[in-house]
């Protein structure tokens, strides 16, 4: 067994995907490789994905220290920036091998 935030997995593949598993959470971090975002720029990015959804999956991913959310108060409305933490910087290799296999699995194995 693993242990990981107070978290029990199986095996390190469980653990990986516990962290950045589900339809959203890559799809956050891989536009968060180039780097900070808005919330707004996210879903504007994410059209489908409801409010609800993108809240919970960001701050799955805050609670696991993926990523870092930074709140401004200096002048309303307020603006709130995501960005990778260090940690999340490590993810890089692995969202963009992600995001290869898409591209050729679409190039070369589309049905359409």
């Amino acid at each position: 067994m693993h242990s990981f935030k107070g978290k029990e997995y199986p095996c390190c593949t469980s653990l990986t995907m516990g962290i950045i598993g589900g339809k959203w959470k890559t799809v956050i971090l891989f536009y968060l490789i180039e780097g900070k975002l808005r919330y707004s720029e996210l879903r504007k990015k994410m059209g489908t994905v409801t409010e609800r959804t993108l809240s919970l999956q960001l701050q799955q991913l805050q609670d696991d220290g993926v990523i870092h959310r930074e709140v401004f108060y200096s002048k309303p409305p307020l603006k709130v920036e995501y960005s990778l933490t260090e940690f999340g910087k490590t993810l890089i290799p692995l969202l963009e091998a992600i995001a290869h296999w898409g591209d050729y699995a679409i190039a070369n194995h589309s049905e359409n």
